[in-house]
């Protein structure tokens, strides 16, 4: 079986694939400060939890933002399950003509996003990743990657708004009944409900402006359900893109 690592600034996003099938998910939190050690404790605890056989792990790849947490992640994979892992980055073939200025930029999870999405939808597209921040990417109908656009996430932005506000207390991510709200908890509300979604229309209206083309819209991450439903472009919600996206990876650098 391969392991798939998608770790991000929140969470670290684990799947299991047994070939194309994706068998089991698991979530935990990023913690910049574990050891490789501690790691392994954390899988291996996940795995006798969800009665996985590590041994039957053979291989691994881990698409990773945060620096400090790759190389003992790809540790700890290797001390309780014996497989080496791929590190999604550059000279690792990806399918993906990314053309922008600094390829070597380019977030080894928006990578994967995007080809994961190629597989299942082509292209052109417009991929919509809702994490720590949320991130837009376009890609035309030959897989190529054009760039995009990055805006701070829905949680950093709520908690800027009530930390620097002194009479603004935080508020559950629910979308009040209308945007014109009467009282400060559905205001704030409105306001990054209704806002957020008004800026990923916006902005998927601004990308098919500037590139002449009908997209899919694709979004994915934690917050995507609670906002794309307020949106009034049509965007499929997809959980697994990003690590559809490593298995595919995989099997492009498997020898």
């Amino acid at each position: 079986m391969l392991l798939t690592a998608d770790v991000g600034n929140t969470n670290i996003k684990l799947g299991l694939f047994d070939g194309d099938e994706f068998t089991c998910k698991i979530r935990f939190s990023t913690d910049t400060c574990q050891t490789s050690d501690e790691f392994a404790v954390e899988l291996y605890t996940f795995f006798q939890i969800y009665k996985i056989d590590a041994q039957s792990i053979t291989s691994s790849i881990i698409s990773s933002v945060v620096p400090k947490v790759t190389y003992p992640l790809k540790t700890a994979i290797q001390t309780v399950t014996g497989a080496k892992s791929f590190i999604v980055g550059p000279g690792l073939k990806t399918g993906l003509d990314i053309k922008i200025e600094h390829p070597e930029t380019l977030g080894a999870d928006i990578v994967a996003g995007c080809v994961g999405a190629c597989e299942k939808y082509d292209g052109p597209f417009i991929m919509i990743f809702m994490g720590t921040a949320t991130a837009i990417a376009y890609v035309d109908e030959n897989h190529a990657y054009h760039g995009g656009a990055i805006a701070p996430g829905v949680g950093i932005s709520l908690d800027a708004l009530t930390q620097n506000g002194a009479l603004l207390s935080s508020v559950d991510l629910k979308a009040p009944k209308k945007a014109i709200s009467s009282n400060t908890t559905d205001c704030i509300r409105s306001g990054v409900m209704f806002g957020t979604a008004c800026m990923l229309d916006g902005m998927i209206d601004r990308f098919i402006q500037e590139t002449k083309k009908e997209c899919t819209v694709i979004a994915t991450g934690g917050l995507a359900p609670l906002m794309i439903k307020n949106c009034t472009h049509q965007i499929v919600f997809e959980d697994n893109i990003i690590l559809d996206g490593l298995n595919y990876i995989y099997k492009r650098n498997k020898k």
